[in-house]
């Protein structure tokens, strides 16, 4: 038996089936917060004192309750939406709401932990990681405020130029002072500096982007195949045909888009500069393949690697890259990294 929680910003729905087949017992508008997280377990303790609890991946919304669970004993399982999604219209739901959320995501995460790939309790990051990623994804935001200053300056009337130029003074100015503050959590925290370093050795991988990498992917210890890696960062190909008609390879694009989008540069500086990727994607090129399915192999191909250097804890090498390279890699069709 597992329970499922719909979580939101501000409340979470909760459901777990009963004997009785199609039936639940359900609590609503629960608050998100820590009456309500001590309110869910007066609630499981009275109907469900022995079950798993399941919740989808909502951002940052759903790390609390769940850290808050696991804290209690609880195992906690957290699922990709898009597979609770397909689910749902597998089971041909029709209704939406919170509610008969919460019971959708009851009825995947029981069905998953019967079939032959059950999923893996989820692991709380640790403080130096949730630091991290708040750092990341405050650089990020920065950035991109920096991007659509600088666009506006490229139009800007003289009245409002110096504004413009000040605004953009400034965030580079505050992205200078994170990118430090970044390298100087990393250093002080030694389980961070250690994987930074391992990552930061493959060629094509740079201090920013491993940061990047640990900020989004937290301990890759958890995953034990680079496969799985590779899916989370919605990288894997996924084939589409039916009859006669025969389709493309494409990546799934089932998990972090932000991911995806932070490989790009690094896999083109690999292509050039990393020996294993650059002789993978040559291969690729020799058979015809286009220049962007290489990019998006070479994505693929670091996935791999850094999971390697991670889970040999061993500084990339590349004659053992060489030895141990996974022929299994996909890159035939198209690719898009949206």
């Amino acid at each position: 038996m597992v329970v499922g929680v719909d979580v939101a910003k501000a409340t979470f729905d909760v459901a777990v089936g009963l004997a009785k087949a199609g039936k639940f017992q359900t609590r609503a508008k629960v608050a998100n917060r820590e009456e309500g997280f001590k309110e869910l377990m007066i609630w499981l303790d009275k109907h469900a004192p022995e079950a798993a609890v399941c919740m989808e991946a909502t951002g940052i919304y759903h790390e609390a309750l769940a850290s808050f669970l696991v804290q209690q004993g609880k195992t906690v399982y957290v699922a990709n939406p898009a597979q609770v999604k397909y689910f749902g219209k597998s089971q041909l739901t029709r209704t939406k709401t919170d509610r008969t959320d919460a019971k959708l995501i009851a009825q995947f995460a029981t069905s998953q932990q019967a079939g032959p790939k059950p999923m893996s309790p989820w692991t709380p990051p640790t403080p130096g990681q949730r630091i991290l990623r708040a750092q990341v994804e405050r650089l990020d935001d920065l950035k991109g405020m920096e991007r659509m200053e600088a666009n506006r300056l490229d139009v800007a009337n003289d009245a409002v130029r110096d504004s413009v130029e000040t605004s953009l003074k400034t965030l580079r100015q505050q992205i200078k002072a994170l990118e430090r503050r970044i390298d100087k959590h990393i250093d002080q925290d030694p389980g961070l500096r250690h994987d930074a370093t391992l990552i930061a050795s493959i060629p094509g991988i740079a201090k920013t982007t491993s940061a990047s990498l640990l900020a989004a992917l937290g301990d890759l210890r958890r995953f034990d195949a680079p496969g799985k890696l590779v899916a989370f960062a919605g990288l894997n190909p996924a084939l589409r045909e039916s009859g006669t008609l025969k389709g493309q390879v494409r990546i799934s694009k089932t998990g972090a888009p932000g991911l995806r989008a932070k490989l790009y540069m690094p896999a083109v500086s690999a292509k050039n500069h990393n020996p294993i990727v650059r002789a993978f994607c040559e291969r690729l090129l020799a058979r015809g393949k286009l220049p962007i399915v290489t990019v998006c192999a070479a994505m693929r191909k670091l996935l791999h690697l850094a999971w390697g250097v991670i889970h040999t804890d061993t500084p990339f090498d590349a004659n053992h890259a060489r030895h141990h390279s996974d022929s299994t890699s996909h890159a035939s069709g198209h690719c898009a990294l949206a």
